[in-house]
C-alpha cells in the first residue's frame, strides 16, 4: 500500500511538472510505533546526472569570532 501510494503521487507530479529528474521520500508513522520510508524516482528518458565534484578538504574551523 505505502509503496503504491507513493508512486502514485510521484507520477501525478511528474506529470503535472515535467522535471528531468524527481526523488520522492514518502514517510508513514502508523499505529503502534510501525514506520515505513519509501523513496521513488523519476528520471526523464536520455538524462543522465552530472559528474560529481569532490570538494577538497577544509582545515579545523574555530569556534571563536
Amino acid at each position: 500500500y505505502h509503496e503504491a501510494v507513493t508512486n502514485r503521487i510521484l507520477g501525478d507530479l511528474a506529470k503535472l511538472l515535467a522535471p528531468r529528474f524527481m526523488r520522492l521520500t514518502a514517510k508513514f508513522y502508523v499505529r503502534g510505533g510501525i514506520f515505513t520510508t519509501v523513496i521513488a524516482e523519476h528520471r526523464k528518458k536520455g538524462w543522465t546526472p552530472a559528474a560529481t565534484v569532490a570538494l577538497p578538504a577544509s582545515g579545523p574551523q574555530s569556534s571563536t569570532r
